[in-house]
């Protein structure tokens, strides 16, 4: 499956995610905000396009929506990274 544009950003968004979290973690775990369309656009990659995990970064190893929907949490070996809005 060739990914639409939409998922295309919103893997584009994640890559970046990964490669800035490192910069604000504090321990195993980092914050990043992101615009609320930033957000909305990782949030529809990973949870209503049904994007296959194979498109996604390998780095990731889970994924969940918490905080009543307004986070999204990623799992990586090194690190547990929020995504809030801001």
């Amino acid at each position: 499956m060739d990914p639409n544009l939409h998922q295309k950003q919103g893997i584009n968004h994640l890559n970046k995610v990964l490669q800035y979290a490192p910069m604000v973690a504090t321990g195993t775990e980092a914050v990043v905000h992101l615009t609320m369309e930033d957000w909305y656009v990782v949030a529809d990659t990973l949870f209503q396009m049904n994007t296959p995990k194979e498109l996604l970064p390998e780095r990731i190893n889970d994924y969940r929506l918490r905080d009543d929907h307004k986070a999204i949490e990623l799992d990586t070996d090194e690190l547990k990274i929020s995504l809030e809005m801001f």
